[in-house]
Formats: structure tokens, C-alpha cells, sequence
């Protein structure tokens, strides 16, 4: 390669979603109140399960660790995405955009490591009760919360870090709305097949285990459910168990299509709305789900609202 052929990139250029000023306009709106809507959502869910004692539980503990993450995970793109969409330029720096990569990934893997803990919270819940509360101690459970934050977080920095130090020559410009791996690996001037393979194969395991445990742990758990002899306790085991699967399935399904599945037959504006979906659009449904099928969680947000309404009163 002509070394002197190659320039040093600053910069780079995220061209995001096409569309003349006013799509451009709505889609910023849109975004907006979604964004929003997220942090409030699962703001709501973290105070609820900090304020009320009836949901100092496991699960409620772990649904608070999984709305926190989710406010880090629609925050990793989210306010970039607002800032470039009335951005002339729509420029990012090579290290914001390497740190949007790193996070992104990291908060992503973490995301799939707390589904399967939250899946089998819930087969012991449901498959194992009268050994739940010996076994799904507060200890374990912040042991497993820790367990999910370090290897989500600390799998990916070396193979990140292999990417930045990749020469990047001619065009500077990434059709897409974040830095992601396939578009940042087209502009790189020399092969990485190794890191490439590295990388892949991490995401690739991590998907792959976590979707197959969480399978299995629900193939058990619906076994279960069917031999409950009463209709409203097998109502209140789907009740619990269908919100999981709801945001697991909508999840996976999507990352799946992007990590997994080869991406060159996908149309680019596709892969976009794709990456959308998991990443912005799942976190807003999650306080959904798990608040509006849970009567408990129902009870303590409207404490929560109660609360806010007397500090603002007094």
C-alpha cells in the first residue's frame, strides 16, 4: 500500500437517514420525544423499585439494573443522532466516534447478559419456588448485576482499539446514523481479517449463548406453566413470563438480522431502520411492558407520582 496515498482522518461524516428538511425536522421530533419518553419511562422504574420496599426483590432488582442500562443504551446514540440531524456538516471526531463504537457495543452485549440473567431469575422463580429465596440471594443477585456490567464492558476494548489504529483512506463518509462495524471496516485502506474474525466471533458467541440459555430456560419454564392445575395462576405465569419474551424477541430478532445473518443483501436504508429499532426503539418499550403487565410495578409508579406531586406542591 502507498503509504503516501494514504491520509490521516480527523473526522468523519455520518450521513444518517435520507430525506429533505422537513423529513429531516420530523424525524429530529420524533426522536426527541422519544428520547424522552425512554429516560422517563425507565427513570420512573429505578425510583419505583428504589422507593417502594415491596419491590426490594430480585426481580425488581434487576429490572432497576436493566432500566438503568437501558437510559446508558438510547443514550449512546441518540443524542449524537439529534445533534447531527441539524448539523451542516454532520461531522463526528475520530475518537467521539470510536467511543460511540465502543459503548454501543459493550452496553448492547451487556444488554444480552442481563436478558438471560433476568430469564433465569425467572425459571427459578416459576420452576424452582420454594428454593428461589435460597438460591436468588441479594448476594447472588449483585454478583450476577457485576458479572454482566465487567464482561459486557471489558470484551471489546482490545478489538476496538485494533480498529482505530487501522489506516483509513479516501472517503470519510459512513451511511449510517452511528459508527458500526461493517461501515467503519469499509473505509479502512488494509485488510484486518483477524480482528475482523475476533470481533465477530465475540458478538457472535455472546448472541448465540445468551438466546439459547434464555430458550431453554422458557422451553423449561413453559413446561412448567402448563402443569400449573388453576387458570389464574397459569394467567399470572404468562403474565410475567410474556412481557420477557415480548423484548427478548424484539430484541434479538433484530440483532440477529445485523450481527449474525449476512448484511451485503440488505438495502442500506433497511440495516438503518433495523439498527433503530434495538437500539432506540426497544428501550422505550421495556418500562411499557414490564410496568403495564405488573400490578405491583403499576402501584409504584403512581407512588412515584404521588411523590412528585407533593415535593412540588410543598
Amino acid at each position: 500500500m502507498n503509504r503516501s496515498a494514504t491520509q490521516v482522518v480527523t473526522e468523519f461524516v455520518l450521513l444518517g437517514f435520507p430525506g429533505c428538511w422537513e423529513i429531516q425536522l420530523f424525524l429530529f421530533s420524533f426522536l426527541l420525544v422519544v428520547y424522552i419518553l425512554t429516560l422517563v419511562g425507565n427513570g420512573a422504574i429505578i425510583c419505583a423499585v428504589r422507593w417502594d420496599p415491596r419491590l426490594h426483590t430480585p426481580m425488581y432488582f434487576l429490572l432497576g439494573n436493566f432500566a438503568f442500562l437501558e437510559i446508558w443504551y438510547v443514550s449512546s446514540t441518540v443524542p449524537n443522532m439529534l445533534t447531527n440531524i441539524l448539523s451542516k456538516t454532520k461531522a463526528i471526531s475520530f475518537s467521539r466516534c470510536f467511543l460511540q463504537f465502543y459503548f454501543f457495543f459493550s452496553l448492547g452485549t451487556t444488554e444480552c447478559l442481563f436478558l438471560a440473567v433476568m430469564a433465569y431469575d425467572r425459571y427459578l422463580a416459576i420452576c424452582r419456588p420454594l428454593h428461589y429465596p435460597t438460591i436468588m440471594t441479594g448476594r447472588l443477585c449483585s454478583m450476577l448485576v457485576s458479572l454482566c456490567w465487567l464482561t459486557g464492558f471489558l470484551g471489546y476494548p482490545i478489538p476496538i482499539f485494533f480498529i482505530s489504529q487501522l489506516p483509513f483512506c479516501g472517503s470519510n463518509v459512513i451511511d449510517h446514523f452511528l459508527c458500526d462495524m461493517d461501515p467503519l471496516m469499509a473505509l479502512s485502506c488494509a485488510p484486518a481479517p483477524i480482528t475482523e474474525f475476533i470481533f465477530y466471533t465475540e458478538s457472535s458467541l455472546v448472541l448465540f449463548f445468551t438466546v439459547m440459555y434464555i430458550l431453554r430456560s422458557y422451553t423449561l419454564l413453559l413446561r412448567t406453566v402448563f402443569r400449573v392445575p388453576s387458570a389464574a395462576g397459569r394467567r399470572k405465569a404468562f403474565s410475567t413470563c410474556g412481557s420477557h419474551l415480548v423484548v427478548v424477541c424484539l430484541f434479538y430478532g433484530t440483532v440477529m438480522v445485523m450481527y449474525v445473518s449476512p448484511t451485503y443483501g440488505i438495502p442500506t436504508l433497511m440495516q438503518k431502520i433495523l439498527t433503530l429499532v434495538y437500539s432506540v426503539m426497544t428501550p422505550l418499550f421495556n418500562p411499557l411492558i414490564y410496568s403495564l403487565r405488573n400490578k405491583d410495578m403499576k402501584f409504584a409508579l403512581r407512588n412515584v407520582l404521588c411523590r412528585i406531586r407533593m415535593s412540588k406542591n410543598s
